[in-house]
């Protein structure tokens, strides 16, 4: 069980939040601004359109800190459009109208073992899922997966396959667990609609305990499906054709998480004030979930020793098996490709000290 509560206490003091402004679902902030084309022109690197799996809040800190302090043109990019989701990003790739996405493993590797899609993860920017299953710690306090059966479990129905993989990792079957269609605010949490909620351990756990309700929470990294999250991934094509650029763009994501690791604040701030102006956020709970995002997900041991957005060759195989719980079959060869965050750190070793 992972509580929130030590890292929350910073910023929850006398804090009021509005739940719903944090976790708009459908609605999606304009695409992020981006410099202009005389830069892509002069560095012959050419433009990139990147998709994210979600809103513009706070959960792409790293990004708009990159966008915000010119890392993508200094790398040597021309605009960098940040295309706001909900999205897997796979349907953007495969028809050409995004090079780059920003999305899940699972998306990923079940477009590749189910339809051979050309596509390759290039880096991770969590180095641990967000999934969790929160639930109220004065009421069913859900701390094991056996804890589930008999329970009804709010599921959003983006999120149904990632819950089955989690059922199936720990042997329960659906038919013992009542399951409740839901949205992603977690109001059904809190009124006592669900007994437990799929949730992202630094977005709707936050909200909830920053309105002074104690969260249990039960993550499926800890508890039999651990993959990495928020995944770049590109198609092959693209990385043949465009390394250079895909290189650069690693170079400036960098540059912009290890910002966002030194100062959670910073790309809260840009998510509430400048990209996400249309989403009604609210600073103090940005601030929380963007702090939580740097602490839980995107710092690990191995980030410390070999940088930001590599995955170990145990991470690797972690995320395949995964995988083939939920019924996907792949080799690291058919789902990664990190020769080319493997140049960029052998290129700048400087850039593996994020925590300056």
């Amino acid at each position: 069980m992972t509580s929130t509560r030590p890292l929350l206490r910073r910023f929850a003091a006398g804090a009021a939040v509005a739940v719903g402004a944090l976790l708009l679902s459908a609605c999606a902030g304009g695409a992020a601004s981006a410099p202009s084309e005389s830069a892509a022109e002069a560095t012959g690197l050419g433009d990139l359109t990147v998709q994210l799996s979600w809103i513009l809040n706070e959960e792409w800190s790293g990004e708009l800190i990159a966008d915000s302090e010119g890392y993508y043109t200094d790398a040597g990019l021309g605009s960098v459009q940040l295309v706001p989701g909900p999205s897997s990003g796979v349907p953007e790739l495969l028809s050409g109208t995004a090079d780059l996405s920003l999305t899940d493993a699972l998306s990923v590797g079940a477009a590749v073992a189910n339809e051979a899609a050309p596509l390759k993860i290039i880096g991770a920017t969590f180095q641990k899922n967000p999934f969790t299953i929160a639930s109220l710690a004065d009421g069913a306090d859900i701390t094991t997966p056996q804890d589930m059966i008999g329970k009804k479990i709010g599921v959003q129905d983006s999120n149904r396959a990632v819950f089955d993989a989690f059922l199936a990792a720990n042997d329960i079957d659906t038919s013992e667990v009542d399951i409740v269609p839901v949205q992603y605010d977690p109001a059904p949490l809190t009124t006592g609609e669900v007994d437990g909620l799929i949730a992202f351990v630094t977005s709707q756990s936050v909200a909830i305990e920053l309105q002074g309700i104690e969260v249990t929470d039960l993550l499926f990294a800890d508890n039999g499906l651990p993959f990495v999250g928020h995944v770049i991934t590109a198609t092959d094509d693209t990385i043949a054709s465009d390394r250079d650029a895909l290189k650069a763009f690693l170079t400036a994501e960098i540059r912009g998480w290890s910002d966002a690791v030194a100062d959670p604040g910073a790309g809260a701030q840009l998510a509430v004030d400048e990209y996400g102006t249309d989403l009604g956020l609210d600073l103090e709970s940005s601030t929380a979930s963007a702090t939580a995002q740097a602490e839980l997900l995107v710092v690990s041991d191995e980030t410390v020793e070999n940088g930001l957005f590599t995955i170990s060759d145990d991470l690797q195989e972690q995320t395949l098996a995964s995988l083939a719980t939920s019924g996907y079959a792949l080799t690291a060869a058919d789902l990664f490709d990190l020769s080319l965050l493997d140049e960029v750190y052998a290129e700048s070793p400087d850039l593996v000290a994020y925590q300056r």
